[in-house]
């Protein structure tokens, strides 16, 4: 690839809050699973918007809650969705979510279902959600630098050719977007056990260290509290073992190659929660791949990296998903779930800066508007993350 990237831009929507966007969605999200019907209606009446339907919701609390209302309005103010429509049983909840997006300025309105039922919620979400989508196919992108755009991590189904390909191609092109002022973001926390130290090795500063090792702690905690000493049947899955991994912290020593060999860990987030400035960030989150990538979606992240050994299909209703993949086999029998082909590595055809270059290129094409094969073939994989069992 020849593009200069200190002089590279790309293609997106800028929005009301100054944050740049690579897709245009207008989003209908139910705030609980109640809510689920009526959104999916409104989605089938209008066509162009984007009904995101989940199980929970209802009976939440404490910090389940708070998690829940971030995950929530982080996905509707992510760059990438351009309007609103909240739908939840109750006017209370509907209009906190509703609330915490319109804090970007984007459009959004809130509508609940008691006391009008689902039919009269439908008709009067129906027209609001049209005014919305009337509005936004008139956006146009823009040129934007490079630093605008936000890209996370995350692999899934990995093998032995995940730690030696498609994680170091991830980790190459991080190390190229990290001096040019771009938000990253990794996370993983059981994925990176065994190799925990490495990752405290690279953090910037005592005080983020410290930061992150409180969060691989935590999780180690649940572990324990559950009465399980290790993460068999759970970590390394039985994926991973039939690709040749056999110990967690093998696992982790390929997993922590996607954020290279130059970056630097400049910040430690909570689930959900938005960077608050460029470099590379540590979300903790959950290893499970539409867990993760649900947590990078309302984190504000607008392109994520996914290498795959196995042959992973995972998507995201507004986060678009570039598989990565170095397995000749997998590259042969699950070819249309492939965006970036670096088998070529493992064939020692092309070195690793060559497969970088590859995965920078199909970045700018899919952040320009070219759907990756998760989009195309409808992925649209929305999974919260729970704390705890509901009241």
């Amino acid at each position: 690839m020849s593009v200069d990237l200190k002089t590279a831009t790309f293609h997106g929507y800028r929005r009301e809050n100054g944050r740049v966007g690579v897709r245009n969605h207008v989003v209908i999200l139910p705030v609980d699973d109640l809510s689920n019907a009526s959104c999916e209606a409104v989605a089938n009446h209008v066509k162009g918007a984007l009904a995101i339907p989940h199980p929970y919701g209802r009976l939440q609390f404490g910090a389940d809650l708070e998690l829940h209302f971030r995950t929530l309005i982080g996905t509707g103010a992510n760059p990438n969705v351009a309007a609103v429509v909240v739908i939840g049983i109750e006017d209370g909840w509907a209009k906190r979510v509703a609330d915490g997006i319109a804090k970007t300025g984007k459009p959004v309105s809130f509508f609940g279902i008691e006391g009008h039922g689902d039919l009269e919620t439908i008709r009067r979400a129906s027209h609001k959600v049209k005014e919305y989508v009337h509005w936004a196919s008139e956006l146009r992108r823009e040129e934007r630098p490079l630093a605008d755009l936000w890209v996370s991590t995350k692999c899934g189904e990995s093998d032995t050719t995940s730690g030696i390909g498609a994680n170091p191609c991830v980790g190459n092109v991080f190390d190229k977007l990290y001096p040019n002022g771009t938000t990253l973001v990794f996370g993983e926390t059981t994925e990176l056990t065994g190799g925990e130290q490495l990752v405290a090795a690279r953090c910037r500063t005592p005080a983020v260290r410290d930061k992150f090792m409180f969060m691989f702690n935590r999780y180690q905690e649940v572990v324990n509290r559950h009465k399980t000493n290790d993460l068999s049947e759970s970590q390394p899955t039985k994926g991973n073992i039939a690709g040749g991994l056999t110990t967690i912290e093998e696992k982790a020593l390929g997993n922590i190659q996607k954020i290279g060999r130059k970056c630097m860990v400049d910040g430690v987030l909570d689930k959900a929660e938005a960077p608050t400035g460029p470099g590379l960030w540590f979300m903790d989150s959950s290893s499970a791949a539409a867990e993760m990538v649900t947590l990078c979606a309302a984190s504000g992240y607008a392109v994520h990296f996914f290498p795959t050994g196995q042959g992973n299909v995972i998507g995201n209703p507004i986060l678009p998903v570039i598989k990565i993949c170095a397995n000749p086999r997998t590259v042969r029998l699950m070819p249309e779930h492939i965006d970036v082909d670096v088998s070529g590595i493992t064939r020692r055809e092309i070195n690793m800066d060559q497969a970088g270059d590859k995965l920078l290129e199909m970045m700018f094409r899919t952040a320009n508007g070219r759907l990756t094969a998760a989009e195309a073939l409808g992925h649209r994989e929305f999974v919260l993350t729970r704390l705890y069992e509901s009241a």
